[in-house]
């Protein structure tokens, strides 16, 4: 499986733990934010992993900025991205179940190296259960193309 990762300035480190702690587990990993740590808007590496899972570059996407919220907020903005912000590995894991999430984002300045280890398993490992839930990801997908009606 090919991921695909981004950040900010301040993630850089976790960025490149989380890139290591993967490909030790036998995934690709491609880097798409900084390695820097001066100032680099996270909106930059959200956008550009989302646009490389859409594109089919890499099978899912990891973002990471300080709190995780608005780098996964302008992933969300990419037409078929389905990015969820996770502090904890619970929510990761039924994401991926229920909403069939690609992209996952935390904050650097939220969780620590060993959680995010843990949201990262927890999200990798679930596989989407279809079902009612299939019926409720072309609900979401219809509001973002702008054909959703609601049944009353």
């Amino acid at each position: 499986m090919r991921i695909g990762i981004g950040n900010d300035h301040t993630a850089v480190q976790m960025k490149l733990d989380i890139k290591e702690y993967l490909e030790s587990k036998g995934y690709e990993v491609n880097n798409y934010g900084t390695d820097s740590t001066d100032r680099f808007d996270y909106p930059i590496a959200g956008e550009r992993v989302a646009q490389a899972v859409v594109r089919g570059e890499v099978d899912r996407g990891i973002a990471i900025c300080g709190t995780g919220v608005g780098i996964g907020l302008a992933a969300n903005k990419v037409h078929g991205i389905r990015c969820v912000t996770c502090s904890e590995p619970y929510s990761a894991k039924l994401s991926k179940q229920h909403n069939n999430t690609n992209m996952l984002s935390f904050g650097s300045r939220v969780v620590g190296l060993e959680l995010a280890k843990m949201i990262v398993d927890e999200w990798l490992n679930a596989e989407f259960e279809g079902g009612r839930h299939q019926r409720r990801i072309d609900m979401i997908a219809s509001i973002e193309d702008g054909t959703y009606k609601e049944n009353k």
